[in-house]
């Protein structure tokens, strides 16, 4: 018997890949709306939304995965999520193409995938499920937004401002 607990995770679409986070990671699921933008931010960085009075930066992550951005749609959905960081939890709006569903998957299930140059770093990858679909890739989010990105950190400093 595995003594691992079930991964609960919300599922969503960017680009015809299907990919999930972490329920106890994600805050909540918002209809999309425009972002304030900030000036000389990286492509990924939207800007920043109001999320219950507070200041959240708004990411692409079709963008900050390498996919092509693509036109908003009705589908169009933002994962408010928190981001463990080294020091402190990052909140952050994170633009997907559309959330299909929250799923349990038997944590035996969880597959590790071989850093064999797929198109997504292998750090940014916590595992991959298989389903009847296809598979769900398990996006590691402390390591797609890393401490080290300055550019993050930054716009945590100018919403307090």
């Amino acid at each position: 018997m595995n003594a691992q607990a079930d991964v609960q995770a919300v599922v969503f679409n960017l680009g015809g890949e299907t990919f999930a986070l972490p329920v106890g990671n994600v805050r909540a699921i918002m209809d999309h709306r425009e972002a304030f933008r900030m000036p000389q931010g990286p492509e990924w960085l939207l800007g920043l939304i109001e999320v219950r009075g507070e200041a959240i930066p708004m990411v692409d992550l079709r963008v900050r995965l390498g996919l092509p951005a693509a036109a908003i749609g009705a589908t169009t959905r933002i994962l408010v999520v928190d981001v463990p960081m080294e020091h402190r939890t990052l909140a952050l709006g994170l633009v997907v193409d559309r959330v299909l569903d929250v799923a349990s998957f038997a944590a035996g299930a969880v597959e590790t995938t071989p850093d064999i140059g797929v198109r997504w770093r292998s750090e940014y990858i916590e595992g991959v499920v298989r389903r009847q679909d296809g598979f769900v890739v398990l996006l590691a989010a402390a390591h797609i937004f890393s401490a080290e990105d300055g550019v993050l950190a930054q716009a945590h400093l100018d919403r307090a401002a």
